[in-house]
C-alpha cells in the first residue's frame, strides 16, 4: 500500500513496553501496544462486550480485557482459549520518531 495510508497517531515514547495507548483512526477506536519492544495494533473495543483493550494487562504477548478477562494475542487478535481471531489486527510501524497505523486493516 502505499504512504498515504500510514496515519500518524502518536509520538514514539507515548507507548511504555507492555503497555497500549488507545487512539483514533478515522471512526476506529484502535489500541497500540508495545511488548517486548514490538509494536502491535488492535480493535479497541473487546470483542466480547464492548471493554477498552488498551487497559488491559499485556504479559506474554498478550492483551487482557480489564472487564471480563477475555484474552487476544497480540500479534494476531486470535482469542486464547477458543483461538478465534476475534480481534481485527492493523498493521503499525515506527517512523521519525511517530507511531503510524495503516488505514486499512489488515
Amino acid at each position: 500500500m502505499s504512504h498515504e495510508n500510514w496515519i500518524p497517531v502518536a509520538q514514539s515514547n507515548a507507548v511504555c513496553d507492555d503497555a497500549a495507548i488507545e487512539v483514533v483512526v478515522g471512526q476506529q477506536i484502535i489500541a497500540v501496544f508495545r511488548s517486548d519492544g514490538v509494536l502491535y495494533a488492535l480493535d479497541g473495543m473487546c470483542a466480547h462486550q464492548g471493554g477498552p483493550i488498551a487497559e488491559g494487562t499485556v504479559a506474554h504477548g498478550c492483551v487482557t480485557c480489564p472487564w471480563h478477562g477475555w484474552q487476544y494475542e497480540l500479534a494476531s487478535g486470535i482469542q486464547t482459549i477458543n483461538r478465534q481471531p476475534l480481534q481485527r489486527v492493523y498493521e503499525v510501524r515506527e517512523r521519525d520518531g511517530m507511531i503510524e497505523v495503516l488505514a486499512e486493516p489488515s
